[in-house]
């Protein structure tokens, strides 16, 4: 005969079993609702990365010339060849005159130029500043809303604090999956479905990928 569980066997069993239910549930959502905003950007803007070229509207392009003023002519000299942070009061100045995005970021400095690349999400702007005049040239680039949101979602010239958030966002979605595969393992007794439809979720993109992407 086969020997049959105690009674003492199969509450513990049940405890464990118990215990593991409300544990994963407890992160599967603490998971999801971490992630749930960030997953649905990246979820829309999959789509229109996957159609960009029909969705992405004209580029606004703005250009403006304005001259320094003589008080912050010296400070063109306070720099030789290289790459270097604008100074502070010329930085001022230019974020005030045109609203330039300068922040932080280092200019090239040459003999007679200076020059600064200020991309961003969803935008492109740049400024020379000719040394021996004091004439500022800035162009700025908008590809509007979409865009930005696709850069965010490449982390595309998005800055530091972004990548990190991306990151984050990556292990929150890994838990949610993970403490997801296992509530359907511990539920596939009473769902048949459960593994034909996991193994459809992988066999189907294997597939494109095999027989659709060369």
């Amino acid at each position: 005969m086969t020997a049959q569980p105690s009674p003492t066997t199969s509450a513990a069993a049940l405890q464990r079993r118990g215990f593991w239910l409300r544990t994963l549930h407890q992160w599967h959502w603490i998971s999801s609702a971490a992630c749930l905003v960030g997953m649905l950007l990246f979820a829309v803007t999959g789509i229109t990365l996957n159609h960009a070229s029909k969705i992405e509207g004209s580029p606004e392009v703005e250009n403006r010339q304005v001259e320094l003023p003589a008080d912050l002519l010296p400070a063109l000299e306070a720099h030789a060849e290289g790459t270097a942070p604008l100074p502070a009061a010329l930085a001022d100045w230019l974020r005030g005159e045109l609203g330039a995005p300068i922040g932080g970021r280092e200019a090239e400095w040459s003999e007679d130029e200076v020059y600064l690349s200020m991309p961003g999400p969803g935008r492109d702007a740049w400024l020379a500043i000719d040394k021996a005049s004091g004439e500022v040239e800035y162009e700025r680039t908008d590809r509007g809303w979409i865009s930005y949101l696709n850069d965010l979602h490449k982390g595309r010239n998005s800055g530091p604090a972004w990548g990190w958030f991306i990151d984050v966002f990556a292990i929150a979605c890994i838990v949610f999956t993970v403490t997801g595969l296992f509530l359907l393992q511990m539920h596939a007794r009473q769902r048949p479905g459960t593994w034909p439809w996991v193994g459809l979720g992988l066999v189907v993109p294997v597939l494109l990928a095999l027989l659709f992407i060369h």
